[in-house]
């Protein structure tokens, strides 16, 4: 990253955007009134950044993308909603994300160290974490909630509302309508949904520890296969077991805390 301002001459820069010294502008990028860019960041060639808008320090935007724009809400009207992103983040080209509504947070947040691939979008009044990857073509409706270090396959879909747990991977081409646990793998569509188990793997590559990773699995075991239980009974004894486990912990508070409902195994395991 260059540690003074590189602008190009094409680049058309509102008077009242904010942007550090040592700010990159490509050719024929364009930023609006009320965008702030903090230290060390890149827009490339033909992106659009709208306001009012937050840029961290050490962004990428990737040509062809478009930051802040309004909703695609119908009850929006022009009021002063606002994207707030933070640090260290790629976003790739034709991504897209968007401010949010007066109905909802009034803002949409992402957070650091994250990578949106070419082609993703980001509705109305989502909540991303950290250290997320969205895969090529991921697409978040409005309100969707997303946790720290999951990840989001290519071609994938997911429902308004819809919350994605931490450490979950979400595989290709899925559809999703409810919730996504924390720690877990699914992929599919309404009707036809496949859990896979916990992503151990994912966990391990994040210094889980092997008991703290078996306790998890042994709580998804309990709570995924458990055909003689009901839900919330297997949820209870789940907690009960591992009373000491913070990630276990988590997952139960994640269902109990569910408004639209959690994702279910709708296909045949073996």
């Amino acid at each position: 990253m260059e540690d003074y301002m590189s602008i190009h001459p094409t680049a058309v820069i509102d008077p009242k955007a904010e942007l550090d010294t040592s700010v990159h502008v490509g050719p024929y990028a364009v930023i609006g009134e009320g965008v702030r860019i903090g230290a060390g960041s890149r827009v490339e060639a033909h992106s659009v950044v709208s306001g009012p808008t937050t840029l961290g320090e050490r962004n990428f935007i990737g040509s062809f993308a478009t930051i802040g724009g309004a909703p695609q809400d119908l009850s929006y009207s022009g009021e002063p909603t606002e994207l707030i992103i933070g640090n260290d983040n790629q976003i790739r080209e034709y991504a897209s994300i968007h401010r949010g509504t007066p109905s909802g947070h009034g803002k949409t947040v992402i957070g650091n160290n994250n990578l949106l691939m070419a082609y993703t979008h980001v509705a109305h009044d989502c909540i991303l974490g950290n250290h997320i990857i969205l895969a090529n073509v991921a697409t978040l409706a409005g309100h969707v909630e997303v946790g720290d270090r999951a990840s989001i396959g290519g071609l994938v879909a997911i429902h308004q509302f819809c919350r994605i747990g931490e450490y979950s991977y979400v595989g290709g081409l899925s559809g999703l309508s409810l919730d996504v646990p924390p720690y877990i793998i699914v992929s599919g569509t309404r009707g036809n949904t496949r859990i896979s188990g916990i992503n151990k793997i994912g966990l391990k590559r994040n210094g889980f520890s092997r008991e703290t990773i078996n306790e998890i699995k042994e709580a998804f075991r309990l709570i995924f296969r458990s055909p003689n239980l009901l839900m919330k009974d297997a949820i209870n004894l789940a907690h009960e077991q591992y009373p000491h486990n913070l990630e276990v912990e988590k997952l139960v508070t994640f269902f109990r805390e569910s408004k639209r409902g959690v994702v279910k195994q709708t296909t045949d395991t073996e």
